[in-house]
C-alpha cells in the first residue's frame, strides 16, 4: 500500500512538474506575442527575429508612413516571394496598391494639366494590385472601396506627355515598320 500511495505521488509529482513547465512556456509565448503587437500598434520596427514574416511587413508598412512608397512597394514584393496563405497574400496586395495609388497622388500632373507619365503607371499598377487582392479575397471590402476611389482619382480622356515622333516619314508609309 505504502508503494502504491509513492508511485501515485511520484506520478502526480511528474505531471504537476510538466504543467508548471508548459505554463512557463505558454507565458513567455504569450509575452513575446504582446510584445511584438505592442510595437505593431505603435507603428515601430520588429526586432524579434522569431516573426520574420512580420518583421518585414512592420519594416514595409513603416516605410509607407514615412512616405518612402518606392521602398515600400519593394519590402512587399519580398514578402510576396515568401508564399504566405491567400488571406497574408490579399493584404500584401492591397497594401502594395494603397502605396502605389498614394506614390501616384504625390506626382499627379504636369503643369499643362496632364497626367504624368509615373502617376499613371502608379495608377496603373495600383488597379492591377487592387484588382488581384480582390481576386485573391473577394470579400476585401477596403480593397474594393479604394479601388472605387482610384477609378475616381483618374482623370477620364488625360492624355500623356506629347512624345516626339523619331525617324523620318518616307512618302506614304507609316513610321515605325522596317
Amino acid at each position: 500500500m505504502e508503494n502504491r500511495l509513492k508511485r501515485k505521488n511520484i506520478v502526480l509529482g511528474l505531471l504537476l512538474t510538466a504543467g508548471l513547465a508548459g505554463t512557463a512556456i505558454e507565458a513567455y509565448q504569450t509575452w513575446s506575442i504582446e510584445r511584438v503587437n505592442r510595437a505593431l500598434v505603435a507603428g515601430q520596427p520588429i526586432t524579434d527575429d522569431a516573426y520574420p514574416f512580420h518583421k518585414k511587413f512592420a519594416a514595409a508598412y513603416v516605410q509607407g508612413r514615412q512616405q518612402d512608397y518606392k521602398h515600400a512597394v519593394q519590402t512587399y514584393g519580398q514578402l510576396l516571394e515568401i508564399s504566405p496563405d491567400n488571406g497574408d497574400r490579399a493584404r500584401i496586395q492591397f497594401n502594395i496598391a494603397n502605396n502605389l495609388f498614394l506614390s501616384g497622388l504625390e506626382r499627379r500632373l504636369n503643369d499643362d494639366g496632364t497626367l504624368k507619365d509615373e502617376a499613371r503607371y502608379a495608377f496603373t499598377q495600383a488597379r492591377m494590385a487592387y484588382e488581384q487582392a480582390l481576386r485573391t479575397d473577394p470579400g476585401l471590402r477596403a480593397a474594393k472601396f479604394n479601388l472605387s476611389l482610384l477609378h475616381g482619382a483618374m482623370p477620364d480622356g488625360t492624355k500623356g506627355a506629347a512624345k516626339e515622333q523619331s525617324g523620318m516619314e518616307l512618302s506614304n508609309l507609316p513610321i515605325g515598320l522596317p
